[in-house]
């Protein structure tokens, strides 16, 4: 239960960040369209969260969060050595910002080559170094909540990245209404949000009693332990980068593509964060801590509640994104200068991201499995095989199918990944294995979510004609949302997929 409400916790506010992410980006669709602005706001902005998923989300906390886990346990003066950590990260962070704004253009090269040439190429330049700044401030703040997260309390580092989607509307909304440029209001943005999620999260470590302050970097033992544990993750996070910039780069060689797969991201999104990344965050200390103890039971309890719940809440989701995302595109992007054409192109890529959604989801289950024992080693072994096929499917199906091709080795390395790390997994013992609840209700989720898609595909055959009327297509997505939604809790109950009142005590503790 305690896990339980942990991840509630982190999803309820995970999912108020990807519901104002939403009103972003459709206020982004409405005013920049799928142009040469939009395209190079998407290369600027995907730059410093590249870098932050490759310090910050990837392998500084993937090794930091256990050993200051068991230091917490032990009562090994964690503060000290969370002041050390974040001393040396600051001075990490600040010499690489100083060396991305002088190699800029090569950066936005390495992302889309297929700018080159182009006005969007010089504009993605001249963002990046206004973007680049953020990943100081927010990489810092992704350490903070590694703490706050340590300590089991997960609401302050949650809500952080609510406050960059505010600020997105906010000054769009201000831009829109004083007549100054949409994309540039958008860019000078992007640093001042991270100012202020890291002030938030400091703060509320502040208040938990763990006041993190600059000193002078020193290079302790145990930084250069966490170093140690760190390299093999920095590595498998630069493979996971690596097949992000295949895919941008097919991307860049096709018109308005950057945009589309930008979009269908932001959806599909939406279920992975909400769920995937809610459950990283909250797995990952609790083995820790059940494995500092010696609590092979309380473990692998842990780890099958957490694979319950990830797929109770993925499938249904996975089916939807399969099935109706013609709708859902429609409904949420196209205005303004987002076209019919950008829906179908969108929405196909959805579809795709679809399929891959419980394999994304499931490998924020297994990983902690490795990362909560400092092996960061065969994570990264895995993901080296997982870039290998995805950039021989991104680039070796591009001449064929384009655009598409990127998506697609994106799903299925996606799913190689999670199939090497549930095999890597089966020599860790009873706490890396799924309980019998868990096989038992496995089969009655799957059964649940394919009925759902019944009703989804029925009520789309009654309602579809609503979809192509201006004033009616929100009460339609309405209508659809809430007949999948209730047909699942309908068929899941019946089953004996879930068990509501779980969620009900869960939702309790939050």
């Amino acid at each position: 239960m305690r896990m339980m409400g942990g991840f509630f916790t982190v999803g309820f506010w995970t999912l108020a960040s990807r519901i104002l992410g939403f009103v972003r980006d459709v206020l982004i669709a409405a005013y920049l369209g799928t142009g040469p602005a939009h395209q190079a706001f998407v290369a600027a902005f995907t730059l410093p969260n590249l870098f932050r998923r490759f310090f910050a989300e990837g392998a500084f906390n993937m090794a930091f969060v256990p050993m200051f886990s068991k230091k917490l346990e032990s009562g090994d003066d964690p503060i000290g050595f969370a002041k050390d950590a974040f001393s040396v990260l600051t001075t990490i962070l600040i010499v690489l910002t100083v060396v991305a704004q002088l190699i800029m253009p090569w950066l936005i090269y390495a992302q889309v080559a297929g700018f080159a040439g182009t006005p969007k190429f010089d504009l993605a330049v001249d963002y990046g170094r206004i973007a680049f700044p953020y990943i100081i401030f927010i990489s810092l703040a992704a350490l903070l909540s590694g703490v706050l997260n340590s300590t089991g309390r997960f609401a302050a580092a949650a809500a952080a990245p609510v406050l960059l989607n505010i600020l997105f509307i906010s000054s769009m909304i201000l831009a829109a209404f004083r007549g100054w440029d949409i994309a540039s209001a958008l860019i000078w943005t992007v640093p001042i949000a991270g100012v202020l999620q890291m002030a938030l999260v400091w703060w509320a470590a502040r208040r938990a009693g763990f006041t993190i302050t600059l000193s002078w970097p020193r290079w302790t033992p145990e930084l250069k332990r966490l170093a140690i544990i760190a390299a093999p993750a920095a590595l498998a996070g630069g493979v996971v980068q690596i097949n992000l910039l295949v895919g941008r780069q097919v991307a860049s060689q096709f018109d308005k593509a950057i945009s589309w797969l930008y979009n269908a991201d932001r959806l599909y999104q939406l279920p992975l964060g909400v769920v995937g990344i809610a459950i990283g965050i909250v797995l990952l200390p609790e083995l820790s801590r059940r494995l500092q103890a010696d609590d092979s039971k309380g473990g692998q309890e842990a780890l099958s509640r957490a694979g319950e719940m990830a797929l109770a809440l993925t499938l249904p989701s996975a089916v939807a994104l399969l099935i109706v995302p013609m709708p859902l595109v429609q409904v949420l992007f196209e205005r303004g200068l987002f076209t019919a054409d950008d829906t179908a192109a969108t929405a196909l890529v959805v579809a795709i991201y679809g399929l891959g959604l419980p394999a994304f989801v499931l490998q924020k289950v297994l990983q902690p499995l490795f990362f909560a024992r400092g092996n960061t080693k065969t994570p990264f072994y895995y993901a080296l095989i997982a870039m290998v096929l995805n950039a021989v499917i991104a680039i070796g199906l591009a001449p064929f199918i384009g655009y598409v091709s990127a998506a697609l080795a994106t799903t299925f390395a996606g799913w190689a990944m999670f199939w090497l790390l549930w095999a890597g997994s089966r020599q860790m013992g009873n706490a890396a294995l799924f309980d019998a609840r868990f096989k038992q209700r496995l089969w009655r989720l799957i059964v649940a979510s394919a009925l759902m898609g019944a009703c989804l595909l029925v009520t789309m055959l009654v309602i579809g004609p609503m979809f192509g009327i201006a004033g009616w297509r929100y009460l339609a997505l309405l209508i659809l949302v809430a007949s999948g939604t209730v047909s699942y809790a309908l068929f899941g109950h019946w089953l004996g997929a879930f068990n509501v009142a779980d969620f009900r005590a869960a939702m309790r503790r939050r």
